[in-house]
């Protein structure tokens, strides 16, 4: 079927309540949305601070380097390789450099033809990133790539058109579940970080019952 299934590590699950119970303890705040992934709830705080302010995205999730826009002030600092110490400042200068593609669209178009293991997107047999680089450079974006192939553009032609034909069922589905949404319904909240703990009891009997207190005293310094 053309159904693409994210799937979560086994070992993230059991850890979630009590990081929702250590946020709800320091006070600090913690948004999400039934039917909503957490990467929608972050393009949308994104896209409502448009124009308005700065944004960095803190992410190791490269799906995320979508939302990268000069001109709107959005940067993602990527922590997978040097973690949050020492993260990739991902702006459209480093998508040229390093995908050879100049925006955050471009770069989302990209990953739906290269595809991406960790989300569980097989991308089109036989391009890799290079090639899905050229041809969104050369077509504008994956639309007008795909328009190309169903008019018979004579510059996909052999293996590269068959690949991408075969693909016709996987190119319907995948930009859906690459491209993050802008208008998930967060209600209002109170985002600014709190001046002190919210409840120090909870926190306390947390940081003892789990071996949290290195962590949480970190928290508290910071």
């Amino acid at each position: 079927g053309s159904q693409i299934q994210e799937e979560s590590p086994e070992d993230l699950a059991p850890q979630v309540p009590l990081i929702v119970d250590v946020l709800r303890a320091l006070g600090i705040a913690r948004i999400g949305i039934d039917g909503y992934e957490a990467d929608d709830v972050i393009g949308t705080l994104t896209h409502r601070a448009r124009g308005r302010r700065p944004v960095d995205v803190v992410t190791g999730d490269r799906d995320l380097f979508q939302l990268v826009d000069d001109d709107a002030d959005v940067r993602v600092l990527y922590t997978a390789r040097g973690g949050v110490r020492d993260p990739d400042v991902v702006t459209q200068a480093f998508l040229q450099r390093k995908y050879s593609v100049s925006t955050g669209q471009a770069y989302a178009d990209l990953a739906t033809l290269r595809g991406d293991v960790s989300d569980g997107l097989p991308g089109v047999a036989g391009i890799g990133e290079k090639t899905a680089a050229t041809l969104i450079n050369r077509y504008g974006d994956l639309a007008s790539l795909r328009r190309a192939v169903a008019e018979g553009d004579p510059q996909i032609k052999g293996a590269q058109r068959r690949r991408l034909e075969q693909a016709s069922a996987y190119l319907d589905v995948a930009p859906v579940v690459v491209r993050v949404a802008l208008d998930a319904p967060i209600p209002d909240f109170d985002a600014s970080l709190p001046r002190q703990v919210g409840d120090l009891t909870l926190l306390s009997s947390l940081a003892s019952g789990y071996g949290l207190t290195m962590p949480i005293n970190r928290v508290l310094v910071a």
